[in-house]
């Protein structure tokens, strides 16, 4: 019997996996901007107004859920501009440069990678910065969210998962996953160890690009 629900990875990069429950919830996310022109019957769905038929005018700031921001974000025609979360602004990567691991990432974003991946879809002069500092940031703390998932085995990790991201809490399981999965085969109550779902999904990826 096959399960209600097999569980599809988060995209890659700038791009969106929209069968993915985690791009899903990452694209509610807030970004905050300004609306460039007067926005039609939009000010319900913007949080500015009570009633469908009010617009949004000019100037105004805006809360804007990433989806939607993407959806109206024109260069040419400049309908709003985007402004980048403070996470992401120098003073932020900053703090990262200089020892990432003491940011509590869920409490600032709990989809800082992949939401920081989102806004290089945006025009912003600080783009090369903010790829560099996310893909920092990752190097900076992988290999001690998989150190702990290996050397804390049968012990309390909710402090430290409390200040992961998902994608990092997603890999902190995998590493728990993979060294019971370890013991349990050594201790002869397994037949074989078999690939985790991450690499088997990866791999399903791979063969589909090189079929297309």
């Amino acid at each position: 019997m096959s399960e209600a629900y097999f569980p599809v990875g988060p995209g890659l990069g700038m791009e969106e996996n929209f069968l993915s429950l985690d791009d899903i919830l990452m694209s509610q996310e807030k970004l905050p901007g300004r609306a460039e022109t007067a926005l039609p019957r939009l000010a319900v769905l913007m949080g500015q107004g009570a009633s469908s038929a009010e617009s949004v005018p000019e100037g105004s700031k805006l809360e804007i859920p990433l989806w939607l921001a993407k959806g109206l974000h024109d260069s040419k025609r400049r309908i709003i501009s985007v402004e980048l979360p403070k996470i992401y602004k120098e003073a932020w990567r900053t703090v990262f440069s200089a020892d990432a691991n003491v940011v509590d990432l869920h409490k600032m974003g709990p989809y800082y990678y992949g939401f920081g991946s989102q806004l290089l879809n945006f025009e912003n002069p600080e783009n090369p910065e903010i790829a560099q500092t996310i893909l920092q940031t990752f190097v900076a703390r992988f290999r001690r969210i998989m150190d702990s998932s290996q050397n804390a085995y049968n012990e309390d990790t909710s402090a430290l998962v409390a200040r992961l991201d998902e994608l990092e809490r997603a890999l902190f399981q995998v590493g728990q996953k993979g060294l019971n999965d370890f013991q349990c085969w050594e201790k002869g109550q397994a037949s074989q160890i078999t690939a985790s779902s991450l690499v088997q999904n990866y791999g399903k990826r791979k063969l589909t690009e090189v079929d297309g």
